[in-house]
């Protein structure tokens, strides 16, 4: 029996809205970095393995002070680039935001 601890992750394509979750968060933030490759969506992974990319890019972000407006040029490009293409997959597929941590807004 699969405990929550031993589960594999679905991938970034296959998570809630897309990956419009922290662990797609966490992906997406990985590409920006470089950390892994833009064609690397997580998809079986475990608990450790993401919580070690989590950790890899949490150092990334301290190093720019955990702001967009400090990463390098290239690094803001690729980081508008990767979350405006998530964001506009998302609202295609009916993402709202908001809507998934705040059940009483408003559409």
């Amino acid at each position: 029996m699969n405990t929550p601890s031993r589960q594999a992750y679905v991938g970034i394509h296959n998570d809630l809205h897309g990956g419009m979750t922290p662990i797609g968060g966490i992906i997406k933030d990985a590409w920006v970095f470089g950390l892994i490759p833009e064609t690397e969506t997580c998809e079986g992974w475990t608990h450790a393995q993401i919580q070690m990319l989590h950790d890899k890019v949490a150092a990334a972000w301290d190093q720019h002070g955990l702001l967009v407006s400090r990463l390098p040029p290239e690094l803001r490009e690729r980081h508008t680039r990767i979350h405006d293409e998530a964001i506009a997959r998302a609202k295609a597929e009916g993402w709202v935001p908001g809507m998934d941590v705040d059940g009483s807004m408003e559409q």
